[in-house]
């Protein structure tokens, strides 16, 4: 089988069985590759050229002759030892060899001089190395950043925060069902009526609170069969007379359940005495005409009335006590914002909130049960437009109602109650004491036509002949008409009034010196001189 070197040998005319010819001397084969002239030279006269100027040939041309002999000495595969060492021994003679071979020859030393060059070989070899040696690093830089890529910035602990969340979890889970078995059991203590205080009171639902509501009729199978009229009642109005007399302790499980049960129908207007030992089922039942109390009284109590007057009044009507409705006055919880400000054992915590109306009561009726009917009225009385209009002039509900209490044991008509409302502000301004005789009445105890120098020393907070500012609280139960005068006083610059005895109405006054030029024309002695 031919190797390359055979081929290119027998492209060129060069037998493989016949070795090339050695040339004699460097020299004379780099003269003999330079020119065809040299050449011809050289095959008449080697030895001359040898001990010519020219034989002065770079040592690099030497070594390139050398390995030039040595490639062409294994061009021929066929050669045998004998004949290599003869070649290697005794250089042949160039004479022999054809121009052609000779060309072909120095052709082949340059494709070999071509396609092997031991410095560019060693220098790709150290390339290739480079190359490698970087895509290795690469390589690793690239594993190294992609493992980075999914390694958390902290160390990972999964173990322990899935335990520790494991357990969160689970106390997460059971503080859950201990709180929705609370509130389960708690909704049905007040459903069924589990461990209640056992309290009775008496309740009145006025038919204003019922509508007329178009109700299916249906047969034993469920089919509809036409629509019939019923009275309807308002449920939210039932469950807050039922929340306010402390009969049930969930409005909205309350109106739940009448909305499943379609209880706004099983009710009827009318005064029922029920139980906190009703279940919600008992106290809709106990709710229906022929359960109501026909036994009722019919009140009414004017505005300006004290609480001592309808505590009075209720007794003489037979509908409680006096010291029943003052010892509920004091110590009963009502449910009231507007009487956060109170505190427990205070008698007179009630007065200004028993709001002045036509009431119903039963008779011997619980007295919890008759006071929560006036604080209820009032309740609903009171907007929340009032209430936006107290906080726009600073002040408490409280406050307001004190000053709507003087207006109104003060004011002979409502024309006077912003008059009056001015001549308060106006003074509690200026720093000057109210000096308003009702404040004194009330803490005398007695409605008294004129007040003498005596009585205006009474020792009471409620005196403001001796204190500054308003008193501690309402002196009476006012109406709407002063409630709305305390919030919107008149325009004036009014600080004094007094009562013109003549006319039974007062009159108002900017200066000390009017006020008393006024009032020595009246006669306040009460004797008429």
């Amino acid at each position: 089988m031919l190797n390359d070197f055979d081929k290119l040998n027998r492209i060129f005319g060069v037998q493989g069985g016949e070795p090339p010819a050695q040339q004699p001397q460097p020299e004379a084969q780099e003269r003999g590759a330079a020119s065809p002239g040299m050449q011809a030279e050289a095959q008449s006269a080697p030895d001359a050229e040898m001990r010519g100027t020219e034989s002065q040939a770079p040592s690099g041309a030497e070594n390139a002759e050398k390995e030039a002999v040595e490639v062409s000495g294994t061009i021929t595969s066929g050669e045998s030892e004998s004949e290599a060492e003869a070649q290697t021994a005794e250089p042949a003679p160039t004479a022999g060899i054809s121009d052609a071979e000779r060309s072909g020859l120095n052709l082949l030393r340059k494709l070999d001089s071509m396609i092997y060059d031991p410095e560019k070989h060693e220098q790709r070899a150290i390339e290739r190395k480079r190359r490698r040696e970087e895509r290795r690093r690469a390589e690793e830089e690239a594993d190294e950043l992609e493992e980075r890529d999914f390694r958390p910035i902290r160390q990972r602990r999964d173990g322990k925060v899935g335990c520790l969340g494991g357990i969160m979890y689970f106390a997460f889970v059971v503080s859950l069902s201990v709180i929705l078995a609370a509130l389960g059991w708690m909704a049905a203590m007040d459903v069924l009526a589990l461990n209640k205080q056992e309290l009775t009171a008496v309740i009145t639902l006025p038919d204003e609170i019922f509508s007329e509501v178009e109700v299916d009729i249906t047969d034993a199978e469920g089919n509809v069969t036409g629509t019939e009229t019923e009275l309807a009642a308002d449920i939210d109005y039932v469950a807050d007379v039922l929340k306010s007399a402390g009969l049930i302790e969930y409005k909205p499980l309350f109106k739940l359940f009448c909305r499943v049960s379609n209880a706004a129908t099983d009710i009827d207007p009318g005064t029922y005495e029920l139980n906190t030992t009703y279940d919600y089922n008992a106290l809709v039942l106990r709710m229906r005409e022929a359960a109501a109390i026909q036994v009722t009284v019919e009140i009414m109590f004017p505005e300006g009335i004290t609480m001592d007057e309808i505590f009075t009044r209720l007794e003489e009507e037979g509908v409680s006590t006096r010291e029943e409705l003052y010892d509920a006055a004091a110590n009963y919880v009502f449910n009231y914002s507007f009487l956060e400000w109170s505190e427990l054992g205070d008698v007179q915590r009630m007065e200004g909130y028993l709001f002045p109306d036509t009431y119903q009561f039963y008779q011997d009726e619980q007295a919890s049960s008759v006071i929560n009917k006036f604080l209820q009225n009032f309740n609903t009385r009171i907007t929340t437009d009032m209430l936006n209009q107290a906080d726009n002039r600073g002040m408490e509900l409280h406050d307001v109602i004190t000053v709507a209490s003087m207006i109104e044991s003060e004011a002979a008509n409502d024309e006077e109650r912003p008059l009056i409302a001015s001549v308060i502000y106006n003074r509690l301004n200026a720093g000057m004491p109210l000096q308003i005789d009702a404040t004194v009445m009330y803490a005398l105890g007695e409605h008294k036509a004129y007040l003498t120098v005596e009585d205006t020393q009474v020792d009471s907070p409620y005196n403001t002949y001796l204190n500054p500012g308003l008193p501690v609280g309402p002196i009476s139960n006012p109406g709407l008409a002063s409630v709305n005068a305390a919030l919107n006083p008149g325009d004036t610059d009014y600080m004094y009034y007094a009562l013109d005895t003549e006319s039974g109405t007062h009159r108002f006054f900017s200066s000390y010196e009017e006020f008393e030029a006024f009032t020595a024309t009246q006669d306040y002695s009460g004797t008429g001189e």
